[in-house]
């Protein structure tokens, strides 16, 4: 019973990796601007709504929201329809994928990642 366990355990595990989803990144400037934490937190409302949508960052230095949300559910053309439905017109800067972070090793003992000096 336990192997039967440990073996259904992996299979989900494995199926969970290979049905991962394709996670991408639209940069874009808006007109107005977004240049304080009030308009971030409103544009960050509104496309909360909008399905796929996984994250919205604001830089405000560049001028520019970052939004990473899932290919399989929806485009830049909807997140720039979405923003323009509130108020934003919305110029795409990039549509790609995320940067990926960069992580040292993984300790073996303590499972914390490692930072490797340059």
């Amino acid at each position: 019973m336990k192997k039967i366990f440990v073996l259904m355990v992996a299979t989900l595990m494995v199926c969970a990796t290979t049905m991962a989803k394709e996670l991408k990144m639209l940069v874009v400037t808006t007109t107005p601007a977004v240049q304080s934490v009030e308009a971030q937190t409103k544009v960050k409302d509104q496309l909360r709504l909008t399905p796929g949508v996984k994250k919205v960052e604001a830089d405000f230095a560049a001028k520019q929201v970052m939004v990473t949300y899932d290919a399989d559910k929806t485009n830049a053309k909807k997140i720039v329809a979405a923003l323009k439905k509130n108020g934003y017109e919305a110029t795409v800067v990039s549509d790609g994928a995320p940067k990926e972070k960069k992580e040292g090793p993984v300790d073996a003992t303590s499972g914390a990642s490692q930072q490797q000096k340059k």
